[in-house]
């Protein structure tokens, strides 16, 4: 006997984009109090990382926006150097500890691709291994809206995991993904900006890791 099956409802892009963001900030909001205590400080910083963001901060002119600063260390670390900064993260309970830990510095909760900052408002976004998270159809997004809160020419580090091919692996949290470098640089020029440095490193015993610093067009 025949049966009658409808067919299949389309796939709502937004709505699947909202369910894994949810994911990212439920998986985070449970480990949220033990990650800021693991690698909440600046004391788990490796020297490396630590020289390299505070050289491109230096060079940015105007506010920085902390993307994804999750307990807030970086943030407040910047700010203590004098420069203006934003932390912006989509865990609620990171921005609580963030503003108990810095209360003069200013953290919101918000998402990579609804900041709501005013266009062409920020003079830099550092977004330190926080959109590791993202499916990789969902990175041009975030960056489309980095963009537009760019003031032109403003300055952009994104640092991630990288690898010889783009896959996802299981991170300590949750999903995450690792990224062939030149592939990463690809998706930030479609995206309107211009790689101006790339920098790889690895330790031992880690994950390989790399930063690409670029400017908006």
């Amino acid at each position: 006997m025949h049966e009658d099956r409808a067919d299949p409802l389309p796939v709502d892009r937004g709505d699947r984009d909202r369910r894994a963001g949810r994911l990212v900030v439920e998986a985070y909001s449970d480990r949220a109090d033990e990650y800021a205590q693991v690698l909440g400080s600046m004391h788990a910083v490796h020297p490396a990382d630590r020289s390299l963001v505070e050289s491109w901060a230096d060079g940015v002119t105007g506010t920085v926006l902390d993307a994804g600063c999750g307990p807030g260390h970086w943030t407040a670390h910047l700010a203590g150097r004098g420069h203006p900064v934003v932390g912006l993260d989509s865990v609620p309970r990171f921005v609580e500890l963030a503003r108990a830990a810095a209360p003069d510095v200013d953290f919101r909760v918000g998402s990579f691709e609804t900041t709501g900052l005013p266009g062409d408002s920020i003079g830099g976004v550092l977004s330190w291994y926080s959109l590791v998270h993202h499916a990789p159809d969902r990175v041009p997004g975030a960056l489309a809206e980095f963009r537009r809160v760019l003031v032109p020419g403003g300055g952009l580090l994104v640092g991630f995991f990288a690898g010889e091919a783009l896959e996802p692996f299981d991170h300590a949290v949750t999903t995450a993904h690792r990224w062939p470098v030149a592939q990463m640089a690809d998706v930030l020029e479609r995206a309107g900006f211009t790689v101006v440095d790339v920098q790889q490193r690895i330790d031992p015993g880690m994950r390989p890791h790399a930063a690409v610093s670029a400017v908006s067009r």
